[in-house]
């Protein structure tokens, strides 16, 4: 296999479009239920998904940058970081995104933009201070295969609606704790709430989850192409991995939301089954790596 430009994955591609689908049908159930507890007309009901998604669509790269502390910066601020990512965007023929900093200690990185002309690439000062060019080099790549296959957006989105179900559980679970004089109606009508909105946060985080996990295979493996090193992102993944399981909990749950776009998630140390993992254990992946790396004539020497 030799090295190439990034081509999109057919099998993400297929596996978005119904993903999308299922959610798409999820939420018009959710809020026709919700439409009928409230007794809302269709017009309100439509108004206030457009708006959501609107809100969502135009400002999920700024919600990501504030929820996680990353700044912009400019290429006089970070050259070396800056002239990494322009190389490989050449490389990939993909449009430069805006480059951002989380001034934190604990290594990683993400991306996130509704599309290639509106992304945004973040790493850490630790991810910065702890791997060496050729490691972080692999990092970027493994996001802006995330920008160019667009599937941060889907992430984005899906787990913004998923949050507005389970903020309705907690407000059904408080205004039924609260309401303790309330007709049996309205306490029947806060139990529909309470279930339509627990099955929906249900299957949109099964749902979420599974083509997380998937995408993370493909942005791996567009990164060993795109740098033809797979060696070196396997490298980075150990050490962000590594270092992880050193950092205080009470560091990581501060960043826990932001999980699903880490390059590795923070839960490394709890995570318990892969149904419920926003990424591919770290030992499949590493895996999967080497054989990329055989299929290109670099074969690896696995860590024991």
């Amino acid at each position: 296999m030799k090295r190439k430009q990034y081509a999109r994955d057919p099998g993400l591609s297929a596996r978005m479009a119904l993903t999308t689908f299922l959610l798409g049908a999820l939420y018009v159930s959710f809020f026709f239920v919700l439409l009928q507890l409230f007794s809302l007309s269709i017009g309100a009901v439509v108004a206030i998904i457009a708006a959501l998604a609107l809100v969502q669509y135009f400002t999920s790269d700024r919600i990501a940058l504030r929820a996680s502390g990353a700044r912009v910066v400019s290429p006089e601020q970070a050259p070396e970081l800056h002239a990494m990512v322009e190389r490989l965007c050449l490389e990939a023929d993909l449009p430069k995104p805006r480059v951002a900093v989380i001034p934190t200690d604990m290594p990683n990185a993400f991306a996130t933009g509704r599309n290639p002309k509106n992304a945004v690439v973040a790493v850490t000062q630790g991810l910065w201070n702890r791997l060496n060019a050729r490691e972080i080099e692999g990092v970027l790549a493994h996001e802006l295969a995330h920008i160019a296959n667009r599937d941060v957006l889907i992430m984005t989105v899906a787990s913004f609606f998923a949050m507005v179900a389970a903020m309705l559980m907690r407000f059904g679970l408080f205004a039924g704790l609260m309401g303790g004089g309330r007709s049996r109606n309205a306490g029947g009508g806060l139990a529909i709430i309470l279930l339509v909105s627990l099955v929906t946060y249900v299957i949109s985080f099964i749902l979420i989850r599974a083509i997380s996990r998937y995408r993370e295979y493909v942005a791996d493996r567009s990164a060993a192409v795109m740098t033809g090193r797979p060696e070196h992102l396997m490298s980075a993944l150990e050490k962000i991995a590594g270092r992880m399981s050193r950092i205080p909990e009470s560091q990581l749950r501060e960043v826990e939301r932001m999980n699903a776009f880490f390059i590795v998630p923070t839960t490394l140390r709890r995570a318990t089954g892969e149904l419920f993992l926003t990424h591919p254990p770290l030992e499949k992946r590493l895996a999967a790596l080497a054989e990329v790396a055989e299929q290109m004539g670099r074969p690896v020497r696995r860590r024991r």
